[in-house]
């Protein structure tokens, strides 16, 4: 009797956390997540090829902005492809971050990330500031917010990465 006390209440948190963990969808396409499988070993085409999703994301954004006829639903839709393109630029992040830890040369990738995320922040900024209808804005501004979060975030780290990795591969060429 005594260990269901404490039994009880650990699978009522499991079971208010499961269906929560549960609806967390991919991000990538089954397509998209074969192909980053596909380049595991290889720094540099995977961080261009998140890059190129993550651009998909914005392009699909600013497609239905555009097209009045999509604006059924609109918001929610934008909604998802923010939380899709944040979802990605933390992986990338956590890519950056590996390939960093290992000293992989992937300062020519870093520069295109550095590049793409000034674009990043240019493409929300004129999301955030067009004239949606307040209903569609408050489905998606908060995940917006996110999403400029994560970018501003994404860059610094990658500015970052650029500087130590540039500061290690110099020092390793002086030990050689």
């Amino acid at each position: 009797m005594r260990a269901l006390r404490f039994i009880f209440p650990a699978l009522l948190l499991a079971a208010t956390v499961m269906p929560s963990v549960a609806q967390k969808r991919d991000p990538l396409t089954e397509d998209e997540s074969d192909q980053i499988r596909e380049l595991a070993q290889e720094p540099d085409q995977r961080i261009k090829l998140l890059l190129k999703f993550i651009q998909a994301r914005l392009v699909t954004i600013e497609q239905m902005e555009a097209d009045a006829r999509l604006a059924t639903g609109r918001g929610k839709q934008v909604h998802d492809l923010l939380e899709d393109f944040t979802s990605l630029i933390d992986e990338l992040d956590d890519n950056i971050d590996d390939y960093t830890e290992k000293k992989s040369d992937i300062r020519k990738s870093l520069k295109n990330v550095i590049e793409s995320h000034t674009s990043f922040q240019a493409k929300l900024r004129a999301l955030k500031e067009q004239k949606a209808a307040p209903k569609e804005l408050s489905e998606y501004s908060f995940v917006l917010q996110n999403a400029t979060e994560a970018v501003n975030s994404s860059l610094d780290n990658a500015r970052q990465a650029l500087q130590d990795l540039e500061t290690a591969l110099k020092d390793e060429k002086k030990k050689k």
